[in-house]
């Protein structure tokens, strides 16, 4: 995904369908300086990581 989807994304109070191996996940925000997201799946909310943009995918 690229930075400035994700951004948007990110930004935006609708849900979008995003994934992280085929896990849906929320994008809590963006890290512009390393290209990742902090991310959780949205069945486990508490299990924060952060990803590689490259490796986020909208469905």
């Amino acid at each position: 995904m690229n930075k400035q989807r994700a951004q948007e994304i990110a930004a935006s109070p609708v849900m979008a369908n995003v994934t992280f191996n085929e896990v849906p996940v929320y994008i809590q925000r963006v890290e512009e300086s390393n290209e990742t997201a902090r991310i959780y799946p949205l069945d486990e909310p508490q299990n924060e990581q952060n990803v590689p943009l490259a490796a986020l995918r909208e469905h």
